[in-house]
């Protein structure tokens, strides 16, 4: 993991990366209980996918390596409206 987060040019962030990662989740687990925190978390994870594929973009980064991210922004941003659809 290290090494790609070289690759993206990101190796200073890993760190703030990964804390922002795990307090997403744990907001998601929260947003099950209260709403507006699971649309924050959600949101907030959909937006690193955003990012994340534009920076797979700019360092050239095919489909398939794309993918994952991808994904995750399309999961991140079914959860934004099922979270908005529940309030």
């Amino acid at each position: 993991m290290i090494s790609e987060f070289e690759r993206f040019g990101m190796s200073s962030s890993r760190v703030l990366i990964c804390i922002l990662q795990i307090l997403g989740a744990a907001g998601l687990i929260v947003g099950c209980f209260v709403t507006p925190i699971g649309i924050l978390a959600a949101g907030a994870l959909a937006l690193m996918m955003l990012v994340a594929v534009g920076v797979r973009i700019k360092i050239g980064d095919g489909f398939l390596l794309s993918l994952p991210a991808v994904l995750y922004l399309i999961l991140n941003s079914a959860l934004v409206y099922l979270f908005l659809s529940c309030e």
